[in-house]
């Protein structure tokens, strides 16, 4: 299978760090080497069908836990993405999630799971391409935003998926790293995406990766066990950065 991976609009913040006094060229290798390092991948083929919204099922329960060996990590989904809310949800009621793994791992920046040939895969099998199927249309909202805890959909890379269209099961929670104000600005400098009083709270204190706003759906947020996220994104990794000992998950809808 053709491998595709996320394109995350890291290069900004590469660039910003860099020294002033380094040649343009040095810049470039520095941000192409960076961003191979924090690639959220996945594979699956170009032409899987969308789910339209007439699929869905009608609201259902919006929080869920993720249970792993290192605890439990409780989310909120948002109404404000009901195809995301709704399909996470439908996938966890039947099970989906069960015995998948945390298949990717990058410290301080992200833990991605959800791909169903994870479940019961070997040392060595290719993961990151699965998936139930179909894709999952964009429902950006710029309150909605990468903080830490956030959950959000993995998706293919702009050239294969202009429309930015979502996993219809992988998704990333969000570790990151703490901003300071002087960073963020620049970030709006180069990006133009501005950010509120509420997010700068966030990205300065709790922190994020505020540089993949805008750029992949996110529809919920870690509410307890954020403690969790830190205990999973330190865990030893392998090349290609899956975990050497399986993290396993199991997700349950909470009933109220």
């Amino acid at each position: 299978m053709k491998r595709t991976s996320l394109l995350l609009i890291f290069a900004s913040a590469l660039m910003m760090s860099a020294c002033n006094g380094k040649k343009n060229s040095d810049k470039k290798q520095e941000e192409k080497e960076e961003k191979q390092n924090t690639e959220v991948k996945i594979e699956q083929k170009a032409d899987t069908p969308v789910i339209p919204a007439s699929s869905q099922p009608e609201k259902k329960q919006k929080m869920v836990e993720i249970i792993t060996d290192f605890g439990t990590m409780k989310v909120r989904l948002y109404d404000e993405t009901p195809l995301h809310r709704d399909n996470f949800l439908k996938l966890a009621n039947e099970g989906f999630y069960d015995g998948l793994l945390f298949h990717r791992v990058i410290r301080n920046f992200m833990i991605q799971g959800g791909d169903p040939n994870s479940k019961n895969a070997g040392p060595d099998a290719q993961l990151g391409g699965g998936g139930p199927g179909y894709t999952i249309p964009a429902e950006f909202n710029p309150a909605l935003y990468h903080k830490k805890g956030a959950l959000a959909a993995a998706r293919m890379g702009d050239q294969v998926n202009p429309q930015k269209a979502s996993s219809g099961s992988q998704f990333y929670i969000v570790q990151g790293s703490v901003m300071d104000e002087q960073k963020l600005g620049m970030m709006t400098a180069q990006s133009g995406v501005k950010y509120s009083p509420e997010q700068i709270q966030a990205y300065t204190t709790i922190g994020g990766t505020p540089f993949l706003d805008g750029q992949y759906t996110v529809f919920g947020e870690v509410v307890e066990g954020l403690d969790v996220i830190d205990k999973i994104a330190a865990v030893q990794t392998r090349p290609g950065d899956r975990p050497v000992q399986d993290v396993k998950m199991t997700i349950r809808v909470v009933k109220k």
